[in-house]
């Protein structure tokens, strides 16, 4: 936490890796609560499949401050700092909202997670961690590190969503100038309403209740697409939206004090 106070690389993991999933949220519950801001909602994450039956589980997740996130208009292009000696990509996102509070103890069921989602916008995702090799020690070093998550762009709703096809909400991601994915919703296992359901499920056992308004980043639809500080990229949903985006160096927080052990 010490790292992303100052803006700082790690050239390794602070400290021990978690054993565990379990663990690895533990560590993720007690920097939320160190962390100077509030939630304001999830990324999830797909766990790569060599990962998978050695953590016995094929998603993650991860808070998004309200300080990072960033409202959409059309023509803006976004300054999206991320950590210059760590890890940065860009991902495609659809992304949730909630239309009702989901307390702890509520039995969670497809059709409960349709009846919570008030509406799905497109948005983008900034990857970045003080750490490099972030991805490569895999999902619970990424769960420590707050979901390997800077930066959520919010954009506009998707209209009709319910009724269209997955098939027909698309996503691409170029990276200067370069295509770097393309896809559409169906790429989603269960699309973004089957997302939701994991996470869903997964809050309640973790004790955590989600307030309406929790924005829901459902996964990168395309891949993680790494970039690098100066980068200019653009994600585009077809007739959805599209955004454009240059990565810069993040700046120190104010207050460079930390206690906590996670990156």
């Amino acid at each position: 936490m010490s790292a992303r106070r100052k803006a700082a690389g790690l050239p390794d993991y602070p400290g021990i890796l978690p054993a565990s999933m379990a663990e690895g949220y533990e560590i993720q519950d007690y920097s939320i609560s160190l962390w100077p801001d509030t939630v304001a909602g999830w990324k999830i994450g797909l766990v790569p499949p060599a990962f998978r039956e050695a953590v016995g589980a094929e998603r993650l997740v991860g808070p998004v401050f309200s300080r990072l996130v960033h409202d959409h208009a059309d023509g803006q292009v976004h300054d999206m700092p991320v950590f210059a000696d760590g890890f940065a990509a860009v991902e495609a996102e659809f992304i949730i909202k909630l239309g009702r509070d989901v307390p702890v103890g509520t039995a969670i069921t497809p059709e409960l997670a349709r009846e919570v989602a008030a509406s799905l916008h497109v948005g983008v995702e900034i990857a970045s961690s003080p750490f490099p090799g972030i991805n490569d020690l895999g999902p619970i070093c990424v769960i420590t590190d707050f979901g390997n998550n800077y930066g959520l762009i919010l954009g506009p709703e998707i209209d009709g969503w319910r009724d269209r096809p997955l098939t027909d909400l698309p996503a691409k991601v170029e990276i200067d100038g370069e295509t770097v994915g393309e896809t559409t919703a169906a790429s989603l296992p269960g699309g973004p309403l089957g997302a939701l359901e994991f996470i869903l499920r997964l809050m309640q056992e973790r004790g955590i209740a989600l307030p309406a308004g929790t924005l829901i980043s459902t996964g990168a639809v395309t891949g993680v697409h790494q970039a690098e500080v100066g980068s200019k990229s653009r994600v585009s949903f077809g007739q959805d939206g599209a955004f454009d985006l240059v990565l810069s160096a993040l700046a120190p927080m104010a207050d460079t004090g930390s206690t906590a052990a996670s990156a």
